[in-house]
């Protein structure tokens, strides 16, 4: 054999040698999750999920579940004006539903849960007496946090058409945000991510890698999950510079989504404006809303920060998952959180006098060696400023992380926004 022929030989043979290290093309994406089952045909290297999800689409199936829990509304008709008189436990019947979206259950004005519907709907009445009961006996000072009592009053009084409008606003938003409900049920809580994943949900693929072969490859492997001592020590998001007070006593609300969007615009619009996009009421702002307004107001609910934002029960949650989802949040995401605790004395020392639930703005996170981890956010409520005589409160906290764990805990509907 020739000497030229000898050397094409040898080069095919290692070129064939070298073939399973090839990049495959951008459809091979880079990541650290892999569930099992998702393999593109004739790979070799199994696909990896991102670090969360862009929207999905509203497909057949969970188009039906959604048509399913609105006509249930539907069937209610118009709820009597009497409504307010009515014992909470009836008023939550009529309007507490809850949807199985892929095995994710969403209640609606309570978020993505694992309790069942019938303890999201005794949860609500059980709340519902406790408001109507202190607002009698002991009143509160409200911060414009909307409670239970207030919530049904108000999907109450809404027409069937309009309360059918909205629930399927609702439910459409959290069925397009389901693959990023899994992805947190996964890393957080340890959930396997179910069989064929990705296929069903491309927009929690991870993004394609670049560089060399072997880079694409390190990007392509599987990972541990994460823990919190594989996060840095201290992570911040949001200019210092960029906060304000709520200027009313209920709008809490929209106190923290001017700050949240002033982040991400770099403009600041006012909180009458973010007030009409809440749809805030004297009675106050809901946590669904918050996240609504985040999510249609602002580009931190892109793949590249936190993807779309939900509201997750947190009632199940240990302080090391909860700071974990913090972490997550703040270092992965790159993105504020939307902080849902009862603002109480125990909880928050600068307070004077114990008050009702609240919003705050998760901003960052503090690990502190051997002092107990913080985490920072920007506070919209001054009492000061509503009576002189009170200590000012100012707008950029840094706070014991486990004493703002059990205020969120302790709010009735023990939810957040991420």
């Amino acid at each position: 054999m020739s000497r030229p022929r000898k050397a094409a030989l040898a080069a095919l043979v290692l070129l064939l040698a070298a073939a399973p290290f090839v990049p495959r093309g951008d459809d091979e994406p880079d990541g650290a999750l892999t569930p099992s089952g998702d393999r593109t045909p004739g790979a070799t290297t199994p696909l990896a999920t991102s670090a969360t999800a862009g929207t999905g689409r509203l497909t057949r199936q969970l188009a039906a579940e959604v048509d399913r829990v609105v006509a249930a509304g539907r069937a209610v008709g118009r709820v009597p004006a009497t409504t307010a008189r009515r014992a909470p436990d009836a008023v939550a019947a009529d309007l507490v539903r809850c949807a199985d979206l892929e095995g994710q259950r969403y209640c609606l004005g309570a978020g993505w849960t694992t309790a069942s519907e019938s303890e999201v709907e005794a949860r609500v009445a059980t709340a519902a007496r406790a408001a109507t009961t202190t607002a009698r006996t002991r009143p509160v000072e409200t911060t414009g946090d909307l409670d239970a009592a207030g919530a049904l009053a108000r999907t109450a009084r809404l027409s069937p058409a309009e309360r059918a409008r909205r629930e399927r606003e609702e439910l459409t938003m959290a069925a397009r945000s389901v693959a990023k409900v899994w992805l947190l049920r996964h890393e957080i809580e340890g959930v396997p991510l179910p069989d064929g994943f990705l296929a069903a949900h491309p927009e929690a693929r991870a993004t394609a890698a670049t560089g060399t072969t072997a880079a694409r490859a390190t990007a392509a492997a599987p990972a541990a999950r994460k823990r919190q001592k594989d996060y840095p020590e201290r992570r911040v998001v949001l200019d210092t510079e960029q906060v304000a007070e709520q200027v009313r006593t209920y709008w809490c609300g929209p106190g923290a989504m001017q700050m949240i969007a002033w982040g991400w615009k770099d403009k600041d619009r006012g909180q009458a404006h973010w007030a009409d996009e809440l749809r805030t009421t004297t009675a106050g702002t809901s946590i669904w809303d918050m996240v609504r307004v985040v999510n249609d107001n602002t580009g931190w609910d892109r793949k590249a920060h936190a993807g779309p934002y939900v509201v997750l029960d947190i009632a199940d949650y240990s302080f090391n998952k909860w700071i974990l989802l913090q972490m997550r949040h703040l270092a992965d995401y790159r993105a504020p959180v939307v902080l849902h605790p009862i603002l109480h004395r125990k909880y928050f020392p600068y307070l004077d006098d114990d008050a009702s639930g609240h919003f705050q703005v998760g901003r960052g996170y503090s690990k502190r060696g051997s002092r107990p981890t913080a985490i920072s956010y920007f506070e919209p409520w001054n009492q000061q400023r509503f009576d002189p005589s009170e200590p000012y409160v100012g707008r950029v906290q840094w706070r014991n992380a486990y004493k703002s764990y059990r205020a969120n805990k302790d709010h009735f509907q023990h939810n957040i926004g991420v």
